[in-house]
């Protein structure tokens, strides 16, 4: 073991997952470890605000119950996943389709479970909204109203015939069924192309696939590498999307919690970074045998001029406080028609009532890319549209605007970016390997292992289960 000669043997800056799941790793080896986070909190972007009794996600990606690291990560067996209603609604043509309801069960990576995917989708109801509504609002629109002249839904709208539906759940029970690293073998394009390019009808592919992809991997665009994309679809397709009991920080407190007390110190802003040092604005310099770089791409390039800095995905987060649920599940709800700024919605108060007080309902929209002018209005004559029913008066609780919330992943992606910059120096990252909570997890793992194998320590084994509330 090494000798506790230093302030501690690695230092790790950041506390966002990323950091906290490698100091997890460090000092379940006997590795002495001090985390430093500038923030007056944990959880770097998986960060919660609180506003009189709500529980506001800044960012909100979402999860899937068949994260592995969720269950390789030390340190989170009180973690609860509230997970959606199986399948999701997408919004079309003036009604609300369900699709994919029958994925992630267990026999889903089967032949039978794809035959089970194929007649749940071809068999899917079209659910038509309450109230008077219609996919485009016409100016003049008062702000919070749907308007008034229905359209009737396309036959078939967004999935196509039941033909159609029943490839697209056999091609997804495929997609479930496929070893990740035949996934990653995969030739590599812009996932938009590659959807074009695998023979699912255009309706299909517009319908249900881009929407579902723009919400999972926060690129409406859909420029994401094909082989990301593939591996967002293979998380669809075995799991549960789902979000963290109490909000997005319960994830990055927990880690930190489980911890030896004074691992983690915050408030402590970084100013330069070498091998065996660490330089702080306020607290001098603390000395090590290595030093992990856990912050987001940009200040990681700031600590370590020459790291490449990504291109980002703005996300912005719209939370309303409403007098009665405008949907009676707890279901994700997609936009297909793509005619306003919201992607996704949903009821988060339905989905975990702890983020909301007793008796209140919190609906949670999710605007991709620049968000609009006049923000709230043209996000609540949206919201109208897609659950049919006035928006007047929804209370704004908060509207998070992250300019550089997610990190792009274009063609060519290394989806395992080196972590090991050099003997002593680590970065680590969701910039390292997918743009994902995923993706972080593991990148810290990574980067511990590492770390540990420079040191001669062995890692420690850890196998636990995820509990799931129903």
């Amino acid at each position: 073991m090494p000798e506790p000669a230093h302030h501690a043997d690695v230092v790790i800056v950041g506390a966002g997952v990323s950091g906290l799941s490698a100091a997890q790793e460090l000092t379940r080896a006997g590795v002495t470890t001090v985390v430093l986070e500038a923030a007056p909190h944990v959880g770097g972007r998986m960060s919660t605000e609180k506003v009189d009794g709500f529980r506001l996600d800044r960012i909100g990606q979402l999860l899937s119950t068949s994260y592995p690291e969720l269950r390789h990560v030390s340190g989170l067996d009180a973690f609860v996943l509230r997970p959606f209603a199986p399948g999701l609604l997408v919004h079309s043509d003036g009604r609300h389709h369900r699709a994919a309801e029958s994925l992630g069960r267990p026999a889903t990576g089967s032949t039978k479970g794809a035959l089970g995917a194929a007649r749940a989708l071809a068999s899917a109801p079209r659910l038509a909204r309450p109230g008077r509504t219609a996919p485009r609002t016409p100016p003049g629109t008062p702000p919070g109203h749907a308007p008034r002249s229905p359209r009737p839904p396309a036959r078939g709208a967004p999935l196509g015939s039941a033909l159609d539906q029943a490839r697209l759940g056999a091609a997804l029970a495929r997609l479930a069924a496929t070893p990740v690293r035949r996934l990653l073998a995969r030739p590599e394009l812009p996932a938009g192309r590659a959807l074009a390019a695998r023979g699912l009808p255009q309706r299909t592919v517009e319908g249900f696939l881009r929407p579902l992809l723009s919400a999972l991997l926060c690129d409406p665009g859909l420029t994401t590498s094909s082989r990301c994309a593939d591996l967002a679809l293979h998380a669809f397709a075995r799991g549960r999307l789902c979000l963290p009991e109490g909000g997005a920080d319960a994830l990055p407190e927990l880690l930190a919690a489980a911890l030896p007390p004074g691992t983690v110190r915050t408030g402590v802003r970084v100013t330069a970074v070498a091998a065996d040092r660490v330089t702080t604005a306020e607290h001098g310099e603390l000395t090590c045998r290595g030093v992990l770089l856990a912050t987001d791409a940009r200040a990681a390039a700031e600590l370590l001029p020459g790291l490449r800095v990504p291109a980002f995905h703005p996300v912005t987060v719209v939370h309303h406080a409403v007098p009665e649920p405008p949907l009676a599940e707890p279901a994700l709800l997609l936009d297909a028609d793509r005619r306003g700024p919201v992607a996704h919605t949903a009821v988060v108060s339905h989905v975990d009532p702890t983020r909301a007080p007793a008796g209140r309902v919190l609906v949670s929209s999710t605007v991709l890319g620049p968000p609009p002018d006049d923000l709230d209005r043209t996000v609540r004559a949206h919201l109208a549209a897609l659950y049919g029913t006035p928006t007047d008066r929804w209370e704004l609780l908060a509207a998070h605007h992250t300019r550089e919330a997610v990190p792009a992943m274009p063609p060519p992606h290394d989806l395992r970016r080196p972590v090991r910059l050099l003997s002593g120096l680590y970065v680590c990252g969701d910039h390292r390997d997918t743009s994902t909570v995923q993706g972080a997890l593991h990148s810290g793992r990574r980067a511990a292992h590492a770390a540990l194998t420079d040191l001669g320590v062995a890692p420690a084994l850890k196998k636990s289960p995820l509990p799931t509330a129903a």
